[in-house]
């Protein structure tokens, strides 16, 4: 029977990942996987761009059961949807941070698909004990070559860490990263000044983080550690869109959000705080192309007809708000955009929405239901048109109001005010015909 290649394997335990848990198996397809046996000695997460890529050595990949390799895919999926690279560094003791982090996740992965499942902690040491003197002896009379010491390394069987290996600890489950962080550090600092923390397996764990075969050791989330403020939230902000995107597909499909991440879910889609003054904005185009309203009131009388009751005049403002739907724009950038024009709508402001990419996809007033709208393009990228479209249609709106990622030229001139609006993470590009702001907290 011919043996099955290291990406077909891949494949398989992909489709049963999207079987069994939809949402993490959608949330692994859009990730980038690569084959590395330098950069990883097991399997990990690292940085590609401003995105995340999933790196196996096929040599650790090819000695799992189909079980472990489960277990290990969703293992570190769930360090990237609880945000542990970029909260690495806010840990002093990283390599304590490590066991927390991986103490919380492996709640959330069934015993099953996590390595020693079958064994007792004691009954793993005592597999372990032999092969771990036989790596001491070896570097110490050189009996064994590098190579040699290597690949006992590589056999001695790995087990997870399970919060029920700590029993003496006392550790709430599912207390969160932080907590466990906490806690280790507690037991860390008892075990430093009085030889043991209370807790034997933690003792051993202690000794075995401190070695230079350290099994628990996250090798690529260095490349996580001196990112600048603004690479985080990109890094974070492309999270939240995997996220999204997973959430979405596994709704389609009937799936359900995992409990552990669905109040995260709901936070991401609540209405965010503006990143500019619409107000005073507005305030400054009132009385230009206004449409103008008229309100009964009871308490002033009509001076021409005496038993009705008086008019109140209103001016309310009809903005005309583009959205640039081109591939460049990603889901994040829209979500932003949307969330800036909601609150255009709240600050009591007719609305148009028109979307353009290379040609405009829609023209529709806005109802005020927060994401209700199906965006519509996805292609280049041309503004021209909708700056015809204003300069045809300036009886209509006060102004126009430009959302994109201002990765364009316009050559036609707009014969009334208009205020581009650039997204967070594009850069400003002054070249455009009115004022030009960046969306920034």
């Amino acid at each position: 029977m011919m043996m099955q290649s290291k990406e077909d394997s891949l494949a398989k335990i992909s489709k049963n990942l999207i079987l069994a848990e939809p949402f993490y198996g959608f949330l692994l397809i859009m990730l980038n996987k690569i084959w590395n046996k330098r950069v990883v000695p097991t399997a990990g997460v690292s940085k590609n761009g401003i995105n995340y890529q999933l790196a196996i050595n096929p040599d650790f990949w090819e000695t799992l059961t189909d079980d472990y390799k489960f277990g290990v895919l969703k293992h570190e999926l769930l360090h990237i949807a609880f945000f542990h690279l970029t909260d690495h560094h806010n840990y002093s003791d990283r390599k304590l941070a490590n066991i927390a982090m991986d103490m919380e996740i492996n709640q959330y992965i069934d015993d099953k698909f996590l390595p020693t499942k079958d064994l007792s902690y004691d009954e793993c040491e005592t597999l372990i004990k032999p092969i771990k003197d036989k790596i001491k002896q070896g570097k110490e009379d050189g009996s064994l070559s590098p190579e040699e010491i290597q690949a006992l390394i590589k056999s001695l069987p790995m087990r997870g860490i399970f919060i029920k290996d700590y029993e003496d600890l006392n550790l709430d489950l599912k207390a969160g990263t932080r907590y466990y962080y906490d806690k280790l550090s507690e037991a860390k600092e008892e075990k430093d000044k009085n030889g043991t923390s209370g807790d034997v397996n933690f003792d051993n764990l202690c000794d075995q983080i401190e070695s230079d075969n350290n099994p628990f050791d996250h090798p690529t989330w260095g490349e996580f550690d001196n990112l600048s403020e603004a690479e985080q939230k990109l890094i974070n902000k492309q999270v939240d869109t995997l996220l999204k995107q997973a959430a979405e597909m596994t709704q389609k499909k009937r799936g359900t959000i995992p409990g552990e991440l669905s109040d995260y879910m709901l936070e991401m889609d609540k209405i965010e705080k503006p990143k500019f003054d619409w107000k005073s904005y507005i305030r400054r185009f009132t009385g230009v192309s206004t449409k103008v309203f008229t309100k009964k009131i009871r308490r002033k009388e009509n001076r021409r007809y005496t038993d009705n009751p008086g008019l109140k005049i209103k001016m309310r403002q009809h903005m005309l708000l583009a959205i640039d739907t081109s591939g460049s724009v990603s889901d994040q950038e829209l979500k932003e955009f949307m969330n800036e024009i909601h609150h255009i709508y709240k600050a009591g402001v007719d609305i148009t929405i028109i979307q353009c990419d290379t040609v405009i996809q829609s023209i529709k007033e806005y109802d005020g239901k927060f994401g209700g709208i199906a965006i519509s393009g996805r292609g280049g990228t041309e503004f021209d048109p909708v700056l015809e479209y204003y300069n045809e249609n300036l009886r209509k709106y006060t102004s126009l109001v430009y959302f994109t990622d201002g990765e364009c030229t316009a050559d036609v001139k707009p014969k009334a005010p208009v205020l581009w609006v650039i997204s967070e993470q594009s850069e400003l590009n002054t070249g455009l015909p009115g004022k030009v702001i960046k969306l920034e907290l």
